[in-house]
């Protein structure tokens, strides 16, 4: 598995950060993929998200200050994919953290997920721009 990350200072409330962040909004967010049914589970959410044809799970857990997510099984682009969205007071606004874990499952391996880590972190800068817009 390979790690992408992303940060970003936001000029906001962690209250402001906290309304505009949802598993269907990350989703969105995100760009990759259209939220296409949200179902509240009793130890999370599932997020079922799909694009040109290929659908797939997403399992969110809500954490103090942020959400923990991965996509369910297989039947998405990842082998594996679990990503974490954390924000904290900092200054005068809210820093937002995004680190995500993935993996292809393919051979080569240390090029696949090389691939899948730079294509995930353009995903997790999106998000950022997403959450920054609402905000602004």
């Amino acid at each position: 598995m390979r790690e992408a990350s992303a940060t970003r200072f936001v000029r906001a409330t962690t209250r402001g950060v906290d309304r505009v962040l949802s598993p269907a909004a990350l989703v969105e967010y995100e760009g990759s993929f259209e939220p296409r049914e949200t179902v509240e589970l009793e130890d999370g959410t599932r997020v079922i998200a799909g694009a040109s044809g290929l659908e797939m799970g997403l399992l969110f857990e809500e954490l103090e200050n942020g959400y923990r997510y991965e996509q369910e099984g297989e039947a998405g682009p990842f082998e594996r994919m679990e990503t974490t969205i954390t924000y904290e007071p900092e200054n005068e606004g809210t820093r937002v953290r995004m680190v995500s874990s993935v993996t292809l499952g393919l051979f080569p391996r240390r090029l696949t997920d090389r691939i899948a880590a730079w294509k995930r972190e353009a995903e997790l800068e999106r998000t950022l721009d997403a959450i920054e817009d609402t905000l602004a």
